[in-house]
């Protein structure tokens, strides 16, 4: 038996909760949560942890095998850096893994001196459909010459003590929520980013919200343009006051043989029951010789569906994080480096977007 310790237990915490325990051979051992309703929500999906008053105290328990930190974005170093000095095992983090850029030398501190390995959460690449896309991408295009990725989805949903509405904490909307984005860009091109310019604003979401005599400064829309060492392009356009569209994320990579294509919906728990069941994951592949494109469901089991609502991705990051911590795997598939690069951009897009200049990295 495998023995997770988990360090939050709020949406996301909850999520990776019912995906463990979907797995063979891994249990939910100790939780630190510090917040009383959240700690009785997650009791049906870890009936066997024990429950403990902070981080120290957890790393106390004896039969831990590893660690899953999924507390709010500006704690992920300082608890990293708790766990490294008191007891460094396998790790899975949630993104982003910073919000400030200073703490960037706290993380190669870690890169360079972390005993055991370090698995960066980015549910996004393990998304059957885009997981289809990123294996077909190179006999499909060619070599992918431009990647576009859309998200239009629900606006910032409510969290313990409102803090994922304000820059501080989260780091910005494209270090929050798009650094998924920023990861998939580096990963499907296989190349380094140089340059990134981005326009943005905060047009309708939060506006009328105050907390604590302060009104939300995060963005809502926006878009970003990457510029790779490769000389690849890729796009990122986000819309979050667009929860009535039939797909919330599209990707497109495209290149001298032609264009791939993947679909992904939303949480089937937004999708309006009056429209019967809701929209299955596609990939579409579109070469230019011969013509017409070829149309593939990528349908997703309905128990990972509803375990959580990133397209069954969480079960099946778990699942490579535990080959990793039982000695199947040597590496993580999305090393602290590459998490941290993600955040990188997209502390740059919020730069670029505020200046109204192009950004050099």
């Amino acid at each position: 038996m495998t023995n997770y310790g988990i360090i939050g237990c709020g949406m996301m915490g909850q999520e990776h909760l019912r995906n463990i325990a979907l797995l063979p051979g891994a249990e939910v051992t100790a939780i630190f949560e510090p917040d009383a309703a959240m700690q009785e929500a997650s009791k049906p999906f870890a009936p066997k942890a024990r429950f403990y008053n902070s981080l120290d105290s957890l790393l106390t328990q004896p039969d831990l095998d590893c660690l899953l930190i999924a507390s709010p974005n500006f704690r992920h170093v300082a608890q990293m850096q708790t766990i490294a000095a008191t007891r460094p095992l396998p790790l899975l983090v949630e993104k982003p893994l910073f919000t400030d850029p200073t703490q960037g030398d706290a993380l190669r501190e870690l890169e360079s001196s972390y005993p055991a390995p370090i698995w960066v959460a980015m549910e996004y690449r393990y998304m059957p459909p885009i997981a289809a896309l990123l294996e077909q991408a190179l006999q499909a295009t060619g070599g992918i010459r431009m990647l576009s990725i859309r998200e239009h989805r629900f606006p910032f949903l409510e969290k313990i003590g409102d803090w994922n509405r304000f820059n501080r904490y989260t780091g910005g909307t494209f270090v929050e929520k798009c650094c998924h984005f920023f990861d998939l860009m580096r990963h499907a091109l296989g190349s380094e980013p140089v340059r990134v310019m981005a326009s943005a604003g905060q047009d309708v979401n939060h506006l009328s919200e105050t907390y604590g005599g302060e009104t939300p400064d995060i963005l809502d829309n926006g878009y970003v343009i990457v510029d790779f060492a490769s000389g690849a392009r890729a796009m990122l356009e986000l819309c979050m006051f667009a929860e009535g569209a039939r797909y919330q994320e599209e990707i497109s990579a495209t290149g001298i043989a032609g264009k791939i294509e993947a679909f992904v919906p939303g949480p089937g728990r937004f999708w309006p029951s009056h429209l019967g069941d809701a929209p299955v994951p596609q990939v579409i592949v579109s070469p230019r010789d011969p013509k017409g494109p070829q149309v593939v469901d990528v349908p997703v089991d309905a128990d990972l569906l509803e375990a959580g609502d990133h397209n069954g991705s969480t079960f099946y990051q778990h699942q490579g994080f535990l080959e990793l911590v039982r000695g199947d795997r040597q590496t993580p598939a999305v090393s602290l480096r590459d998490g941290r690069i993600a955040v990188e951009m997209g502390l740059a897009a919020q730069q670029s977007a505020a200046e109204g200049r192009v950004i050099t990295l």
